[in-house]
């Protein structure tokens, strides 16, 4: 099985730990200083969120970025073809 790229990766994982903690995007949007579509793009993994917004989403969700990151490893995407 392909491993998926990053973004996509890490996209599943802001979602995944989004709705274990009960917000929505437009919830986390706000936490985070980041207009709702951003986030969008970044949990479908549609856009490359820079290491200064990773750090800024993950306060928001109330984790660490090593969290986050951590949670990428090994994860694969089907279906992306990446």
């Amino acid at each position: 099985m392909p491993r998926s790229s990053i973004s996509k990766r890490f996209g599943l994982v802001v979602r995944s730990f989004r709705i274990r903690s009960g917000l929505s995007q437009e919830t986390l949007a706000e936490r985070a200083g980041l207009h709702p579509s951003y986030v969008s793009m970044v949990e479908r993994g549609t856009r490359n969120a820079t290491l200064d917004v990773a750090e800024r989403i993950a306060s928001a969700l109330q984790t660490s970025l090593k969290e986050l990151i951590t949670a990428c490893e090994g994860l694969t995407v089907e279906g992306t073809g990446a």
